[in-house]
């Protein structure tokens, strides 16, 4: 499974890791991943150290997550992104809307 999910010491932050391809393919397994993280979760991290690809719709499913989490109000940051994800994201702007780090 490409997607895996840890919680912080705390469980506070839901770290959800993506290996391989961020695509339309792993839609329910990274829904799955945060709806089912458990009731006291107050923010996110999405590990994108192993991730090779993300698509269009990649982009669609982390939009999704923000609204899950709150909005505007979310606690999400996206991590270790290689040079060609980070691209993707800053020419989608994703900066205005997630922490990027």
């Amino acid at each position: 499974m490409p997607i895996h999910t840890r919680s912080s010491h705390d469980g506070q932050i839901l770290i959800i890791s993506i290996d391989g391809r961020f695509d339309f393919s792993t839609h329910q397994a990274f829904r799955d991943a945060y709806e089912h993280g458990g009731k006291d979760v107050d923010g996110y991290i999405v590990d994108l150290s192993d991730a090779t690809y993300l698509d269009s719709s990649a982009l669609g499913m982390l939009l999704l997550l923000r609204d899950y989490a709150g909005g505007d109000n979310a606690n999400i940051a996206i991590e270790n992104c290689n040079n060609d994800v980070r691209k993707i994201l800053t020419i989608s702007n994703f900066e205005q809307l997630f922490t990027i780090r």
